[in-house]
């Protein structure tokens, strides 16, 4: 099944606007990573590949934060994390402020992803998602602009709603517990 996104202008990552894009997964991942990341370069984008670099057993936090940190300090634009079923990468970088890590499992997901949630890291399975479906997820994670509109307002929920700690909250508490 082809999917057509409804972007009507071009948006970043869509043909002629390349961008950099960040790449980590555990062992699990490691061959839809590699895979995923030669689709990426041969459509023109600056792959930044954060390991691992074999199918020995890893611990995908590491690599999910390393990859969140180097985005949000600017080194890409994007960020792709693969992990056996995407779940616990999502999950590691998302306690990243700034990080908007989407599990994704279709062209829809990725879409609505970006569209939507304005996602900057798309997360996928390597024990669940084809190369196939993967590539297209890719390919619509890239081109999709975020919508804005309501769906800004929402987003910026996300980092500031009621419960979001501040980033340096949990050092802070920990110094009020010494006092």
């Amino acid at each position: 099944m082809e999917y057509h996104s409804r972007a009507s202008r071009p948006a970043p990552g869509a043909r002629g606007q390349d961008l950099r894009i960040l790449f980590a997964s555990d062992h699990a991942g490691f061959d839809l990573k590699q895979l995923v990341a030669a689709h990426a370069r041969e459509n023109g984008h600056e792959v930044v590949d954060l390991g691992t670099a074999s199918r020995d057993s890893v611990d995908y936090p590491d690599f999910a934060h390393e990859l969140a940190r180097r985005l949000l300090a600017g080194e890409g634009e994007r960020g792709v994390l693969v992990c056996g079923t995407g779940i616990g990468m999502s999950l590691a970088a998302n306690r990243h402020p700034g990080v908007r890590a989407a599990l994704c499992h279709d062209a829809f997901t990725a879409d609505a992803a970006r569209r939507h949630n304005d996602a900057n890291v798309l997360c996928m399975g390597g024990r669940t998602t084809g190369p196939g479906v993967a590539a297209q997820m890719l390919d619509v994670f890239l081109a999709a602009p975020f919508e804005g509109g309501r769906h800004q307002r929402r987003v910026e929920k996300i980092e500031t709603g009621p419960g979001v700690r501040d980033p340096g909250s949990e050092e802070k508490q920990g110094q009020e517990k010494r006092r």
